[in-house]
């Protein structure tokens, strides 16, 4: 491993120089290709340096505990050989992790569908709440929201709703969510105070770039239809929604929520891309999967991830048995803990499986 860390550093202190090249600078697609791979590798190269120079202290510290005659001294170097040598013993457990292979949609946008499963209302209901949810924690991240389409209830839920979240990062902290999410709780609606039980699917998927997917105009069809919802009279007036359909694979996109045709054109193609990337990406995980199944799935769903339960205030993650007793503050958007032990299944995995 430390030889293949040396490697990654000769290869960052090669990008450090052709980014200082003025004829690099010129050319703002290489620019901004070895900057994005600066910016992945600066990480591992800052904890190896850590370690080199912890690495060197232990040396030290090692020579002078052999040539020291005094006491004291020689005590204090051992003392600090070991400090060194736990502190290395860390250091390297962390650039393990780190040097796992990355997910290249990580550092995307992410497009999230929600859906109302079984519950009738109740899971209408529960579709606005995790939309909620998630709009909450994405403008805790800084991250900017974006409604792309949404099927309104008459009691306030969404039959179902898409959305765009942009910004830094944004597919690796949501690409988890992916499944069955079921809630329990006592319905408004519910006169004799029994506690229901209904489900919504989430699926997430990584906004791709027109290069990525290639579609033929000719296998699709392009309808615009009057908005429908809350929007004032201009709703009314204007057939400035937009359905997509792609006909070799029967997906329907809809999007209405700009006054823009053109922009919610735009906004549909997009959807459309990423829901074609993600139908090839699940093809190339189910040949994978074959082989050797993951602890900790990112798009299965029909699998039932995670149950919220209300009376109990009690959310349970499924996939690693993971319950928390803080679902106030979870529907309000407190998903850091929840998605970071995540992240930490999914990491001890690959390392259990020797994925370097």
């Amino acid at each position: 491993m430390l030889e293949k860390l040396r490697q990654i550093e000769q290869r960052y202190i090669e990008i450090e120089q052709q980014l200082s090249d003025p004829n690099v600078f010129s050319d703002m697609e290489l620019f901004k290709k070895l900057g994005k791979e600066q910016k992945t590798l600066t990480p591992i190269i800052e904890k190896y340096r850590e370690y080199v120079q912890t690495d060197e202290e232990y040396e030290g510290a090692k020579e002078i505990a052999e040539m020291s005659d005094e006491k004291d001294m020689k005590e204090m170097a051992e003392e600090e050989m070991r400090a060194c040598k736990e502190k290395c013993e860390t250091l390297l457990e962390e650039l393990k992790i780190l040097m796992l292979p990355r997910d290249p949609n990580d550092d995307k946008n992410v497009i999230i569908e929600i859906r109302g499963g079984a519950g009738g209302e109740e899971a209408a209901l529960f579709c606005a709440s995790l939309y909620r949810m998630y709009s909450m924690y994405a403008e805790s991240k800084r991250y900017k929201v974006e409604l792309v389409n949404a099927s309104e209830t008459e009691l306030g839920g969404f039959k179902e709703v898409s959305f765009m979240i942009e910004g830094d990062g944004a597919y690796s902290r949501f690409k988890y969510e992916s499944g069955v999410h079921r809630v329990q709780r006592v319905p408004d609606t519910e006169s004799q105070g029994r506690i229901h039980t209904s489900t919504v699917t989430v699926a997430v998927l990584p906004e791709v770039e027109d290069v990525e997917v290639t579609i033929n105009p000719d296998d699709i069809e392009v309808d615009t239809f009057r908005s429908s919802g809350a929007g004032g009279q201009h709703v009314n007036k204007t057939e400035s929604a937009i359905r997509i359909t792609h006909k070799p694979t029967g997906i329907v996109v809809e999007c209405q929520d700009e006054r823009s045709q053109h922009k919610n054109r735009d906004r549909a193609m997009k959807i459309l891309r990423s829901r074609l990337y993600d139908i090839v990406q699940r093809e190339q995980t189910d040949k994978i999967a074959e082989q050797r199944k993951t602890q900790v799935g990112t798009g299965d769903r029909s699998e039932r991830i995670r149950t919220y339960n209300f009376p109990q205030g009690r959310m349970s993650d499924h996939r690693i048995g993971l319950t928390l007793y803080k679902l106030d503050a979870i529907m309000n958007g407190a998903l850091d803990e929840m998605i970071d032990a995540l992240i930490t299944a999914a990491q001890a995995e690959k390392l259990k499986n020797g994925e370097m």
